[in-house]
């Protein structure tokens, strides 16, 4: 299932996060790679600044963890600090899968299933050429560039890549989540689901078919979720 999540930041907290990026220091992207896309990674990163890094966090994170959509729709059960990536004329990512498990430091309780990628674009779209994130699905390739604070969540077991950015440049934020459901067909019928629950309560709030269906919803989350 891929959902785009609009307006998960607005024009002040954009410009607010753009300030910090201007004045950060990005780096070889290579490096927050698995070792088969390593090899097709060309764009930068952000380096780690403790006070840069909890600013960004603040404002990036604490907007995208509140979006109805990102809740309801990937059921987040752990969530990646993000990496904030750069990418300039000539730069692209190829075709990739992300890696399956991340976090595979010495300490297992870091580590997380990597079940949903998201991505928040803060770039504008008329600020860059090229650089379209590209969705490889059943269906065929998925071209999604979005308007500065708006963000895509698709499963990371997809193949996906960033075109090559041919004037501008391309900011965002990505970020990847465990869900509480791993199973991915049973979070797209959860998410139809809630989206019918969150219609008949406000049409038809005190309806017994409003009742019937919340609690089948609820019951549904309680029987797939693994936590």
């Amino acid at each position: 299932m891929l959902v785009t999540l609009p307006e998960i930041l607005d024009a002040d907290q954009l410009a607010l996060v753009r300030g910090i990026l201007n004045d950060g220091r990005f780096a070889e992207g290579r490096g927050s790679a698995g070792e088969q896309a390593r090899r097709d990674k060309h764009n930068e990163e952000l380096v780690p600044d403790e006070e840069q890094s909890s600013r960004l966090n603040s404002v990036v994170m604490g907007s995208l963890v509140r979006h109805p959509v990102y809740l309801n729709a990937g059921l987040p059960h752990r969530v990646a600090v993000p990496y904030y990536s750069r990418y300039r004329e000539g730069m692209r990512y190829g075709l990739h899968v992300d890696d399956p498990v991340m976090g595979m430091g010495p300490d297992p309780r870091t580590r997380y299933r990597c079940d949903l990628a998201i991505t928040v674009f803060l770039s504008g779209q008329k600020d860059y050429d090229g650089g379209e994130l590209v969705i490889h699905t059943e269906f065929g390739p998925r071209n999604v560039k979005l308007p500065a604070g708006d963000g895509v969540m698709y499963p990371a077991s997809s193949l996906h890549e960033v075109r090559q950015v041919t004037r501008g440049e391309r900011l965002a934020a990505v970020t990847w989540m465990q869900s509480m459901v791993p199973g991915a067909g049973q979070r797209e019928l959860l998410y139809q689901l809630w989206l019918a629950r969150e219609e008949l309560r406000r049409h038809a709030p005190e309806a017994d078919s409003t009742r019937r269906v919340d609690r089948s919803y609820l019951n549904l989350v309680r029987m797939w979720s693994r936590v």
